[in-house]
């Protein structure tokens, strides 16, 4: 696959349609080998494939960092973890297992309640490309939690006086996301995945037509 025709807008829709639930790689593959791109081109490739290939890993590491930064506030370690939850909303994966999970909690105290949390059914008009699917979560469109989460949070992070830290901790954890996205080179197992990445987008694109 080659990363340097892969365009910005084709890496954020790759990370929230990607499978959320995969693990992080290794520590003693991500501390592996570190090496100084050549190039502008090459840079920008290795770039794009570190930040596919061990989003799980950068995800955890800024997390991690803000929450170092907050020991001393209990608030603002909730208003990270909602910050954490309404980032992981954008994923359609998470979206969905999430919203099975809360559904099939809740049918087991109310199936009445339930029935009201199922998304409308979207009608199919033949001879027309259907729509891309919009993913509810409890019956709500997704936006919405994702509003909610974040407007929370950001009230913790005012309220803990911690918005200062916050922003020095997020641009600590994208600085190091960064660097070590740009020197870590990408190993045989990073090309292999990706190309595998790549199969299953031609062939789900392919199944779709």
């Amino acid at each position: 696959m080659d990363w340097g025709n892969v365009t910005a807008e084709d890496l954020i829709d790759a990370l929230r349609e990607v499978e959320w639930s995969s693990p992080p790689r290794p520590l003693t593959e991500f501390f592996s080998k570190f090496t100084v791109p050549r190039s502008y081109a090459k840079w920008n490739s290795r770039l794009k494939c570190n930040l596919y290939y061990y989003r799980t890993n950068y995800f955890i590491m800024i997390i991690f960092i803000i929450g170092m930064g907050f020991l001393r506030r209990p608030l603002a370690i909730i208003a990270a973890l909602l910050t954490a939850l309404s980032i992981a909303f954008l994923n359609d994966s998470f979206a969905v297992t999430f919203n099975e999970k809360v559904t099939r909690t809740v049918r087991q105290f109310s199936p009445h309640l339930a029935a009201k949390m199922r998304p409308p059914v979207t009608p199919v008009i033949r001879g027309r490309p259907s729509p891309k699917r919009t993913i509810h979560i409890c019956g709500w469109p997704r936006w919405m939690f994702v509003l909610v989460f974040s407007a929370a949070s950001c009230i913790l992070w005012i309220t803990s006086c911690g918005l200062l830290t916050v922003l020095w901790a997020f641009v600590i954890g994208l600085l190091a996301t960064l660097l070590h996205a740009s020197f870590r080179t990408p190993n045989l197992k990073a090309r292999l995945n990706t190309f595998r990445e790549e199969f299953r987008a031609v062939w789900r694109n392919y199944s779709e037509l």
